[in-house]
């Protein structure tokens, strides 16, 4: 009788405690390896845990929402992320070189986050009603879509968050039944371009993080220092690790933004292979969970933007993983549910939410 009332409840608030499950497993890694990795610093680890207590909060609250509300507002939602890129590039707050922030006074945010979600829910909008695959004029107003962000948050510059919001857009494309032939054309164009990119898109610091990603040895104390010494650190922790707070790149300050962009090195460190193994096992059990759910969306729509976000939270984990083990050039994307911070961890919760509440509303009729 205990496990039916359980049952139900969960059903009630529309809760998947599976996926739960696996995002409090890698949080609370996340968190034991932020202590070690920030200096013993019970302030950061103190911050996180609020982080991903307003995360879970946000998660549980998107969650009791029915998907067609989502779908009511992706284009309004998608539009005022368009205004608001736009109002950055007059007025927004310029920060190490880049203007990528907005300051309401009372409120300090980047709306280029708003993106990462604007993005998939204007993609699955669009789609939901149209023939699939898409036909040819489908095809370029969804390229549209995706691109007009993606130009606006490339200026900022911010490049690593607007190859975010691109793969979210080409990803909804794919899901929505793109066949192989358009996608090797559309591959063979955006070779064709990657001159031009290079050329007038990217910019110095970017190129450069390419040219170190091919030879980081060309600069060991420069642009390399940071891949140099994390490959050091993942290297140094052998099968089993040197154990959790006797990590040395960490704690004697090699190793450059050990708590952010490459804490999974500070924990490879610690914990060795065997620890890098069973984390991205948790990893892939999540992403493994989140497309079953995915796929059990009751319409197209629901389909679609669970499919892109649960990819968007696996090109998160696939680039920073990749990134400091020296396989991907340096880009600004954290580890998600691991690395310290707190606009793109809200971000991704809030994604969590909208598929669990695909998943958890299957059964109920949309508008």
């Amino acid at each position: 009788m205990d496990r039916i009332s359980a049952g139900r409840l969960l059903k009630w608030i529309r809760f998947d405690p599976w996926l739960v499950l696996g995002l409090l497993a890698v949080s609370g890694i996340g968190l034991v390896v932020l202590y070690s990795a920030g200096q013993r610093s019970l302030d950061l680890v103190i911050g996180q845990s609020i982080r991903l207590g307003l995360g879970f909060a946000i998660l549980l609250t998107l969650a009791q929402i029915p998907p067609h509300y989502f779908r009511f507002w992706s284009p309004w939602i998608y539009l005022v992320g368009i205004l608001l890129l736009l109002a950055v590039m007059v007025a927004g707050d310029v920060s190490k070189g880049a203007r990528r922030w907005l300051d309401l006074g009372v409120l300090r945010f980047q709306p280029s986050e708003i993106m990462k979600l604007a993005v998939p829910m204007m993609m699955a909008w669009f789609f939901a009603n149209k023939p699939l695959p898409p036909r040819l004029s489908h095809l370029l107003a969804g390229a549209f879509i995706t691109a007009l962000p993606f130009i606006l948050i490339a200026q900022q510059p911010d490049l690593g968050t607007g190859l975010v919001v691109g793969f979210a857009g080409g990803i909804a494309l794919f899901l929505a039944g793109l066949s192989w032939i358009v996608m090797f054309i559309l591959a063979g164009l955006l070779a064709t371009v990657i001159p031009l990119f290079w050329t007038f898109v990217m910019h110095d610091y970017q190129r450069q993080r390419v040219l170190t990603f091919l030879n980081p040895e060309s600069d060991p104390l420069g642009t390399g220092y940071h891949i140099i010494q994390s490959k050091i650190a993942i290297g140094s922790g052998g099968i089993y690790g040197k154990g959790w707070l006797n990590g040395t790149q960490s704690h004697l300050d090699f190793l450059p933004e050990g708590s952010t962009d490459f804490i999974f090195a500070a924990f490879s460190e610690e914990f060795g292979l065997v620890g890098g193994c069973v984390l991205l096992v948790l990893y892939f059990f999540i992403i493994a969970r989140c497309l079953y759910m995915a796929t059990r969306g009751a319409d197209t729509y629901g389909r679609l933007l669970s499919g892109s976000l649960t990819l968007i939270f696996f090109l998160y984990a696939f680039v920073n993983s990749g990134m400091v083990s020296g396989l991907l050039p340096v880009v600004g994307l954290p580890l998600p549910l691991f690395s310290y911070g707190g606009t793109s961890l809200v971000t991704i919760m809030a994604g969590f939410g909208m598929l669990m509440s695909v998943y958890s509303h299957r059964r109920t009729p949309t508008r």
